[in-house]
């Protein structure tokens, strides 16, 4: 079997064309590997290849190199060729692929299940030996249209609308026509268009002129295939809505104290009852650290593939044979599911109870069967550490691998060893969970697609400094550092999330294989994903490990200051009081009042007693910390508080690995070390400061979040949406524009620095629009929070004279509602809780109790449970069609 690709690319010198595939002809996808093509002049490119004659399927894409370094590649829709005669030869005429006009239309979101279609084969045959056939991509036509062809030829209905072909989709959004060659010959001129699939009328032709193709001879049992063509339509502006909650809050008549994949279903019919189109979730990763309330943080995960066993539903896992121990756990599953909040130690406790009676019973038994069998060969790579890692955090009672002992720095064949030894059981359980895991959250996935609806997960930015991972691959983390966010409306102290720094030179010395390989893991059980704190693939805020809160971190990357550029400034840089808490006796009166001369007993050894210049603010701070850990008075409270606020009285922090340049210290006017500068000394920071966090890292951080994010979002199809809030780079817009990112917009969480409130109708297209996140109160929590702050809303954005209410009414709920669903945004997602705002009789009685978290607690507990059974909602109509009422009057419904 032969085949001839030709493509026509133009290219400079020392540049040439390649093609990489799923066949080992082509490199087996190793861009490394790839099959240089034959320059054939005037920018054609061909490649012939040679091949055993049987039936063949191949995916394939082109490469552009220089002098043997990959420059860039095709957009990341791959070609395919599908050769079902062992005798066929094949010209192929393909077009370089460039991202089209609308990309998210082509996102597994859209042509898996907002336009997702069934394609009723067209029964038309072609009995020549010579063929042609032509492909499209064409994902915007609706399930009652089909695409068509027209051309010059009589053999493509001779420019008649009544006669055009109808083309096949059996690979949706890629559509294919076959004609006879000897009918056509030569050259031909042609035309998509989109019929109505009853009377096959034309709706609409594509834009632009006429397409021309040049037929080249053909031999006997020779194919000439046109591919990479896309269909040129309007760009339509299609949006919808949906909501969003975490799993662990769904509440059904048989969860077992906190929700489960199980309990998707009927989230996925209530979705479905009120036409909304998007169920976005929290992150739903395995967090089992300690198995206590800690490791309810769902953004903590110890494993970036391992989904998290609470979120099993039992009853679908198999039921005990013992009527002893199944009636046992039905009465504590009614006990559990009576609680208003999730008890997280009581059911971490019995269903891992049930885990291991089950597994005792049947276990041997699924392990054996072909489709386990299957899972594992699918997944061994990331599962069997996995397994051998919770065997062992439970075996040494702790999640801290270094106090492993011969396990403490991993051994892939040690591990290996371990499970296939008398730890067999011990590891073979955590397949099991997994196994079950994977089928029950992909089979919601499915019941979500064939329904219509998209199920989006949620990509965490870090991962817990004990997971997996950090065991497993150590080289892609700085445990130097933990990271977190800057000051901002969340925390005033800035947010310290505990997660190590990513080593990101040693990520792309590997071509970002680590982080594809956590998207691919992901698109297995959603069409979409949020990428939490997409601003960290721009840089991140890294924070000293002996530091508690997030004031004396700085950006990485970044580009620090050197003592020439701040002297140049106009500031009178003198090292050390600068760069060390430097403070006088009054300000420690301020800080620690009655307790002042104790504090400072503590400190003298440690201080320059003339100036009191703290040396090692950190070390300091830990060890009279210390000293006051075990009260909990107003004594400890205060002296702890002070001396946090003590280390922050800096105003540079030296960079680690450039000894000799700084970082201006974040929100440094607020410190007393500021307030100590004479007048000109301060308008010269201001300036250093304001270059340093606004302009100096602009294109920098562009460069590196295009270098980062780019290989990622084009290694899955899955519609990708960010989480932009904070201290936003001017560069991120433009990224995220270029990436069809979608943005993230809160109307009170305004991205401009001129308007409180986020202008709704000026909102970008490719973009969430949301009335609160996870982050946040809900909308009632939010309207009782800041009385003058709600007084502005209610008079300047709901128009509204007088005095506000204290409390946020039905209508004024549904009215807020309705706002958020007529923004541009492709996407508006509204949290659960504020879908029944507008309810008076279904809304929880507790406003408070609503709130899932609070970024300022970094040890909170996340335990929000829905207050109603979703079949309740179900049959709650008058809600229900009231959503849809407005889901349509939006123009969001389908």
């Amino acid at each position: 079997m032969k085949i001839c690709f030709n493509i026509h690319f133009h290219t400079l010198w020392g540049q040439a064309v390649y093609i990489t595939g799923s066949i080992p002809e082509l490199g087996g996808w190793d861009t490394a590997a790839a099959r240089k093509m034959d320059y054939t002049g005037d920018g054609g490119w061909t490649l012939v290849l040679e091949l055993p004659d049987k039936p063949l399927e191949v995916e394939y894409r082109y490469l552009l190199k220089s002098n043997g370094e990959l420059i860039f590649e095709e957009w990341n829709r791959n070609h395919r060729l599908s050769l079902t005669h062992s005798r066929q030869s094949c010209y192929v005429q393909d077009y370089w692929q460039n991202p089209p006009q609308n990309p998210t239309a082509y996102s597994t979101a859209f042509t898996h299940s907002w336009f997702a279609r069934p394609c009723s084969p067209v029964e038309r045959i072609v009995r020549s030996k010579r063929k042609i056939v032509l492909k499209v991509f064409a994902p915007a036509v609706r399930q009652d249209e089909r695409l068509a062809l027209l051309g010059n030829r009589e053999e493509l209905g001779g420019w008649d609308p009544a006669r055009a072909l109808p083309m096949e989709c059996e690979q949706f959004p890629e559509w294919w026509v076959e004609l006879d060659a000897d009918r056509i010959g030569g050259s031909i001129e042609y035309k998509f268009c989109v019929t109505g699939s009853g009377d096959s009328s034309v709706v609409r032709w594509e834009k632009g002129e006429n397409r021309n193709f040049y037929l080249p001879p053909l031999g006997e049992n020779e194919t000439a295939i046109v591919s990479g063509l896309f269909f040129r339509d309007d760009e339509r502006q299609w949006k919808c809505a949906g909501l969003s909650i975490p799993v662990f809050a769904l509440r059904t008549q048989q969860s077992f104290g906190i929700g489960d994949f199980g309990d998707l279903h009927p989230l996925i019919d209530w979705a479905k009852a009120t036409n909304q189109r998007l169920i976005q979730l929290l992150p739903v990763n395995d967090t089992t650290l300690t198995h206590s309330r800690t490791d309810s943080y769902p953004y903590n995960a110890i494993s970036i593939y391992a989904l998290h066993p609470l979120y099993l539903n039992l009853e679908a896992m198999g039921t005990l044979k013992d009527p002893q121990r199944a009636a046992f756990y039905q009465t504590k599953q009614k006990e559990l599911n009576r609680l208003d909040v999730v008890d997280y130690e009581a059911v971490d406790r019995l269903k891992w109870a049930f885990f291991r009676e089950l597994f005792r019973q049947e276990g041997s038994e699924v392990l054996a069967s072909q489709e386990f069998v299957f899972f594992f060969e699918e997944n061994k790579e990331w599962l069997v550490p996995y397994a051998a890692y919770s065997c062992l955090r439970d075996k040494y009672r702790t999640p801290d691998f270094r106090l492993w002992g011969e396990y403490a720095v991993y051994n892939r064949a040690v591990i290996e060893a371990l499970s296939r030894s008398a730890e067999y059981d011990a590891t073979a359980l955590y397949y099991y969970l997994q196994f079950h895991a994977d089928r029950q959250l992909a089979g919601a996935k499915r019941y979500a697609c064939y329904h219509g609806i998209v199920l989006k997960g949620d990509i965490p930015i870090g991962i817990s400094r004990e997971s997996v991972e950090a065991w497993t691959e150590p080289d892609y983390f700085n445990r130097e550092f933990q990271v977190g966010a800057p000051p901002d409306d969340f925390s005033l102290t800035g947010q310290n999330w505990g997660f190590p720094a990513y080593n990101w030179a040693a990520i792309e010395a590997h071509h970002y294989r680590w982080w594809k390989k956590r998207f691919r893991k992901m698109a297995a059980y959603f069409d979409a994903y949020r990428i939490d704190h997409i601003l960290g693939f721009f840089r991140i805020w890294q924070i000293p490990n002996d530091s508690v809160e997030g004031l004396l971190g700085y950006f990485s990357p970044a580009l620090p200051l050197s003592v020439e550029e701040i002297k140049n400034g106009g500031l009178s840089f003198r090292g050390a009081p600068f760069t060390r808490a430097h403070i006088h006796g009054k300000y420690l009166a301020e800080l620690f009042g009655e307790y002042t001369d104790e504090v400072i007993q503590c400190y003298l050894e440690r201080m320059d007693a003339d100036r009191f210049a703290l040396q090692k603010p950190f070390d300091t701070q830990r060890k009279i910390a210390a000293r006051f850990a075990g009260e909990d008075n107003d004594k400890s409270r205060r002296i702890r508080s002070g001396l946090f606020a003590l280390c922050n009285e800096v105003l540079f922090i030296e960079d680690h690995r450039q000894p000799g340049t700084y970082h201006p210290r974040i929100s440094a006017s607020a410190s007393y070390r500021y307030r100590e500068l004479d007048k000109q000394d301060q308008y010269a920071f201001d300036g250093l400061y304001w270059d340093y966090f606004y302009q100096r890292h602009n294109t920098f951080w562009k460069d590196e979040a295009l270098k980062r994010l780019s290989p990622l979002i084009a290694s899955t199809g899955m519609l990708a949406c960010g989480e932009d809030l904070g201290m936003i780079p001017h560069s991120v817009p433009e990224v995220m524009q270029k990436l069809q990112i979608l943005r993230l917009e809160i109307e009170r969480a305004s991205k401009s620095p001129n308007r409180e409130f986020t202008d709704l109708q000026q909102v970008p297209y490719l973009s969430v629009c949301t009335t609160s996140t996870h982050d946040m109160p809900t909308l009632r929590g939010w309207w009782k929070e800041d009385p003058d702050r709600r007084q502005r809303y209610f008079n300047e954005q709901l128009k509204r004279e007088g005095a506000a209410p204290e409390d946020c009414s039905p209508e004024t709920g549904e009215e807020i509602l309705r706002r958020h669903l007529a923004s541009p945004a492709m996407l508006t997602v509204i949290p659960f809780q504020d879908w029944l705002a507008m309810d008076a009789a279904l809304r929880h009685p507790d406003v408070d109790a609503e709130r899932i978290n609070v970024p300022a607690n970094p040890r909170h507990y996340w335990r929000y449970r829905m207050h109603l059974c979703l079949e309740d909602l179900l049959k709650a109509e008058t809600l229900n069609g009231r959503i849809r009422q407005l889901i349509a009057a939006a123009g969001r419904g389908f």
